[in-house]
């Protein structure tokens, strides 16, 4: 069973590397599918940063919002589901995640190191990804290092700590420029889009990002380090964490959040 597994993820990483390329190089130029004109991944990628940034400035309405990330949404799921290696069914999928299909978010560190008891810091209630104004839900967890003096480098190893992609997918968006002062509550953060769960991953409060929008990025990858960026973040009440949010999308192409703590349980851990 595993070794089948493996073989299978090892096919997927490289037919869908390859596939990215393709598509990278495609000559449509369509800005908004309509019917079978998707647009090129790299073209959406462009549309989900400039979105995400309007969210965050509040310079689009939140009903305009939903409608132009749905749209994005449908078209990439459009777009990945024209390729061989993503035409899966729900029980292919199901049997797939039985089989170690994530990968723990922080090497050398494991459950043990999520904030709360049985993840209890995750609380989905009011969360709205389209208006900014919204406060006070938590739709993720929070994964601490042991940062004692807040520099931002892993007292266990001297070195700053790696984030690692829980599963393999696009980088869809990234940040890099926060500053302390900013009141951006995410800091530096990025987004991946995993085609196989048709979700989105948000990592946010990096200090370094290593991908690029994109990007095809495989399950237990570095992508980044963790920081203290962010409003709330950057603050000396806050330990140093990894803030980790998983968004299943909808038939709509909407997102709802999911908690990802059942997965960090079973998820390989890295040393």
């Amino acid at each position: 069973m595993k070794s089948g597994f493996w073989e299978f993820m090892r096919w997927i990483g490289l037919l869908s590397a390859l596939w990215i390329g393709l598509t990278h190089s495609a000559s449509s130029q369509n800005q908004v599918w309509a019917g079978t004109d998707v647009p090129r991944v790299d073209s959406m990628c462009q549309q989900f940063q400039q979105l995400y940034i309007q969210i965050r400035e509040e310079s689009v309405l939140p009903d305009t919002a939903r409608k132009l990330f749905s749209t994005i949404m449908i078209g990439l799921r459009t777009k990945f589901r024209t390729a061989e290696p993503f035409r899966i069914d729900s029980i292919r999928r199901d049997s797939l995640l039985r089989a170690a299909y994530f990968s723990f978010p922080l090497r050398h560190y494991s459950p043990d190191a999520i904030g709360g008891r049985r993840g209890e810091g995750y609380r989905a209630k009011g969360f709205d990804l389209f208006d900014y104004n919204v406060r006070g839900s938590h739709p993720a967890q929070d994964i601490f290092i042991t940062d004692r003096n807040q520099d931002c480098i892993d007292d266990n190893t001297d070195q700053p700590a790696d984030v690692l992609a829980m599963t393999s997918g696009v980088v869809l968006a990234i940040e890099t420029a926060w500053t302390p002062g900013q009141e951006y509550r995410g800091g530096n953060w990025i987004w991946i889009y995993d085609p196989m769960l048709d979700g989105l991953w948000y990592y946010a409060h990096n200090n370094a990002v290593l991908v690029r929008p994109g990007d095809w990025v495989q399950s237990g990858q570095k992508i980044s380090e963790v920081g203290r960026t962010g409003y709330n973040a950057y603050a000396a009440r806050s330990p140093t964490h990894l803030h980790l949010m998983y968004l299943q999308i909808q038939p709509d192409g909407l997102p709802i959040p999911r908690n990802t703590y059942e997965w960090l349980l079973t998820a390989r851990n890295y040393n």
